[in-house]
């Protein structure tokens, strides 16, 4: 089998693919991730995607290598990881009552192919007071997730409805796309 590598030092993205039961490694992929200028977030997360898997293919060719991206996408506008307290608590106050679309792109580069796929999952936030706002973030920490929210844990108290045909992509690899595109890449994860 050749070697698996994840193009990512996310522990979530880690802990996505280890369900998969395949051993591999993982890989900062050292990727500017500034977007472009008037870039549109489901293009930015396609471009880092798969950005992030040539950085560490360059240096591993025979490797198959995963790379992904996640940008929440509010009315257009890229939201990203808030880093603090104070602007995970703007951000959430600004996505209070409103749809956020999460943008999760996948690529996949090996010898002899560079493919991506990008799922899109659809949030409806209720409506948030700022005591359960600030409630929240001290109960979660969510400072290292796109959109201040973990929904793997207490951030699904935040929402009233998701909608996904790939439901690991809101935590940020969507496995079912992965899936095909290893299966594309010769490597079968049922095998």
């Amino acid at each position: 089998m050749p070697r698996l590598i994840l193009a990512s030092t996310s522990r979530y993205r880690q802990e996505l693919l280890a369900r998969l039961r395949l051993p591999f490694d993982a890989v900062g992929p050292e990727v500017d991730e500034t977007a472009l200028p008037g870039e549109a977030p489901a293009a930015l997360a396609e471009r880092l995607a798969l950005a992030k898997a040539r950085a560490v293919a360059a240096r591993n060719p025979a490797a198959i290598v995963i790379g992904s991206d996640q940008v929440a996408d509010l009315g257009g506008e890229a939201i990203g990881k808030p880093g603090t307290h104070e602007a995970a608590a703007a951000q959430l106050a600004r996505m209070s009552g409103r749809e956020v679309v999460f943008q999760t792109a996948v690529a996949v580069v090996a010898p002899g192919l560079a493919a991506i796929e990008r799922a899109e999952v659809r949030v409806r936030v209720r409506a948030l007071s700022a005591a359960a706002i600030e409630a929240y973030l001290r109960a979660d920490e969510p400072y290292d997730c796109a959109g201040s929210a973990k929904v793997e844990s207490l951030g699904i108290a935040l929402l009233d409805a998701v909608e996904s045909d790939d439901p690991t992509a809101l935590i940020g690899l969507p496995l079912i796309r992965t899936c095909a595109l290893l299966r594309r890449a010769g490597l079968e994860p049922l095998a």
